[in-house]
């Protein structure tokens, strides 16, 4: 399922990226020759206009054929040449790559703002107004009493009962108390996991907490987390800021890792290929339809800042040429730019088979 889910996210993803190269390229007045869904082999196709609407066997995105995006005879000196991107106004040339990466964005901002009509979890301390609040598990450290009683994050606890005492109190605060109070006595959690209500037993112990050597604790962390629900015209501007924010945590992270791998001293546990991001997906969904929402957007904007990246063949690197062009006042030759063009695309292909080698070792460990 979890599969299924991350090809339908990826598809929207890349579909809403190349809509908007599309969009701005048929306004602008560029030959648009195909807008493919899914990638070769062709099922079929649809022609409307002098674009073909293609429908392809591997579904795993979409993409868009621009005349003149990769320059060839036909559109530098062809009869349809006025109609051919590369003899556009740079202007006109710098908005069409920069839509696919715009279009992310806004799609970012659309899913955050539907997440907020819909509802999205939200702590109960928030000082916003959250409904139907629960107590739910948001760590589990290793080795710990919870770890071997079989508590994992997202687990939501319902009550807990030593001898005579219980609680069922959703107030993190108040079951970390209670936790504490019975010293090392047995504890017996009752959790909700999904559809399932499980009762396990836990002994409480000393020395997992660093700073309180000597207080009692099962290992784990919790969140009161209920759900925030709030009108379309106040979830647009939540979501606007949302988006903003998130854009800049994304663009630091991202430039924050180029760095490091510049000086050779790059992790790549930090990052996730498709293998990791399927995982990722299974546990956003488990957590409800608008966490998976806020995750798609997440993938959305992180999408958006890698295509922005001044490497060959990504929208990033096209933009570099549009610049120098604009600054020699002549166009690059076009041998060049292909050629520079496909080694950037081997490099990307050989970097995601590396994250990807890397996802199944860590999974396998």
């Amino acid at each position: 399922m979890s599969i299924l889910i991350f090809i339908i996210i990826l598809v929207a993803l890349i579909l809403v990226h190349e809509f908007g190269h599309f969009i701005i390229a048929k306004k602008s007045g560029i030959r648009v020759d195909e807008f493919g869904i899914g990638f070769p082999p062709k099922l079929f196709g649809i022609k409307k206009g002098e674009t073909e609407y293609s429908f392809n066997l591997l579904p795993f995105g979409g993409f868009v054929k621009i005349f003149g995006e990769d320059p060839g005879d036909e559109s530098i000196a062809g009869p349809d040449k006025d109609r051919s991107f590369v003899h556009k106004p740079k202007y006109i040339q710098a908005a069409v790559l920069i839509a696919g990466v715009g279009f992310n964005v806004l799609f970012a901002w659309f899913l955050f703002s539907v997440g907020f009509m819909v509802g999205v979890p939200a702590a109960l301390d928030d000082g916003r107004a959250v409904t139907n609040p629960e107590l739910i598990i948001m760590s589990v450290l290793p080795e710990s009493p919870a770890a071997e009683a079989g508590l994992e994050i997202g687990d939501k606890v319902v009550r807990l009962e030593s001898g005579k005492l219980s609680t069922e109190s959703v107030i993190a605060g108040d079951v970390s108390d209670f936790i504490l109070e019975q010293g090392v006595s047995d504890i017996s959690i009752t959790f909700e996991r999904g559809e399932e209500v499980v009762t396990t037993s836990v002994t409480p112990t000393t020395g997992l907490i660093i700073q309180e050597p000597d207080k009692t604790a099962i290992g784990i962390t919790m969140g009161s987390i209920g759900t925030l629900k709030l009108p379309p015209h106040t979830a647009l501007w939540e979501g606007g800021k949302m988006t903003i924010q998130i854009l800049v945590a994304v663009t630091v992270a991202i430039l924050s890792f180029l760095g490091s791998a510049l000086t050779l001293s790059a992790d790549l546990s930090q990052i996730a290929g498709p293998v990791g991001i399927v995982g990722i997906v299974g546990d956003a969904a488990s957590f409800g339809f608008s966490a998976l929402l806020s995750f798609t957007a997440l993938i959305s904007l992180n999408l958006a800042v890698i295509n922005l990246l001044p490497f060959p063949a990504l929208d990033g690197g096209r933009l570099v040429f549009v610049l120098v062009e604009k600054i020699k006042g002549s166009p690059v030759r076009p041998a060049i730019v292909n050629a520079l063009n496909r080694f950037g695309f081997a490099l990307l292909i050989l970097l995601l088979l590396v994250v990807t080698y890397n996802d199944i070792v860590r999974i396998a460990n």
